[in-house]
């Protein structure tokens, strides 16, 4: 279970004393998450078949937020509680544009949970705490260290992450605690940048909270969002030299039956040379909701050619969940 062998270091650790509300009552909203998902689920190659990480308590029921690629396809969810007991738990959704995962515990568990913030009034250089399961050990304190977009390889966008440094080291899933208490944000992934004496620090990027909110009630009726969905190619992509290249493709996914390869250069969609994650996503996105065609130019060892891709929803090519 996630926080169980390693400890932060204690010139890291967020002392009591340096916040204004109860800091060891908001840590023990802070659960483990360990998830176990099929060896032949879509994500099982990517993401591993076993998965660790933190959530938080987000509803005096019990509800769980955590970060979806935790949870993406799971069989069987296990919680650990910061009162040392373990509750199974089932994945109510994993919402594809935010990123948020949402895990309902089978069993009460009668601990605090935490209030939702304003992530969007937040400001660089706030004080916050990266809070881990395991109580102050686990957890961060930190700053924000810059509030910008965020465009990953896995067709995933944010118009403003939110990145916090020092980095949490077990970052996936864990809460980003403001300075009355409140939830902002969730941990997603561990990044570097180049500091002032240009060394490579990492960071933490994490999901505002803001996300949730405009689509919190239709993950809790659905499962999903009720709204159009955004076109998906099945593709991992990087920027190199100002080129859009293909670093893999899902293995069930829409860019393997229209036979693109890593290595592959993305050089416009349609009529529209794109050179940025951010311009190429946006740009498909644009296009229509999923199922819409594509029309991609690829660059492949020396050839240039038109393809046309029929996009798919993601999450018609993933493990539903099912209830215990």
């Amino acid at each position: 279970m996630a926080g169980t062998e390693w400890i932060i270091a204690p010139e890291l650790q967020p002392k009591s004393a340096d916040y204004g509300y109860d800091l060891n009552r908001a840590l023990s909203s802070v659960v483990g998450v360990r998830a176990l998902v099929p060896e032949d689920a879509a994500t099982a190659e990517a993401l591993g078949t076993e998965r660790m990480g933190h959530g938080v308590i987000i509803r005096e029921n019990g509800l769980v937020l955590t970060i979806g690629y935790l949870v993406t396809e799971a069989e069987t969810v296990w919680l650990k509680l910061s009162d040392s007991r373990s509750v199974s738990g089932h994945v109510l959704a994993f919402d594809q544009e935010t990123g948020f995962g949402l895990v309902q515990p089978l069993t009460k568990l009668g601990l605090p949970f935490l209030e939702l913030g304003e992530s969007a009034g937040t400001k660089v250089g706030d004080r916050v705490v990266v809070a881990g399961a395991g109580g102050r050990t686990h957890s961060v304190a930190a700053k924000i260290a810059a509030k910008q977009s965020f465009a990953g390889y896995w067709e995933y966008y944010l118009n403003e992450a939110i990145f916090t440094a020092p980095s949490h080291p077990n970052w996936g899933g864990t809460a980003l605690i403001g300075s009355q208490g409140e939830l902002l944000g969730i941990g997603s992934l561990q990044l570097e940048r180049t500091s002032d004496d240009a060394k490579a620090e990492p960071i933490n990027m994490m999901v505002p909270i803001d996300l949730l909110k405009p689509v919190f009630d239709d993950l809790m009726k659905f499962g999903r969002t009720n709204r159009p969905v955004r076109p998906w190619l099945g593709i991992y992509s990087t920027e190199i030299d100002d080129h859009i290249v293909i670093a893999g493709v899902a293995k069930r996914g829409p860019a393997r039956r229209a036979e693109l390869k890593t290595g592959d250069v993305v050089l416009a969609v349609g009529n529209h040379e794109v050179r940025e994650l951010a311009d190429f996503y946006r740009r498909v996105w644009s296009l229509g909701s999923a199922g819409v065609n594509v029309p991609l130019t690829i660059h492949r060892e020396g050839d240039t050619f038109d393809v046309t891709i029929r996009s798919g929803e993601r999450s018609q090519f993933l493990k539903q969940p099912n209830l215990h």
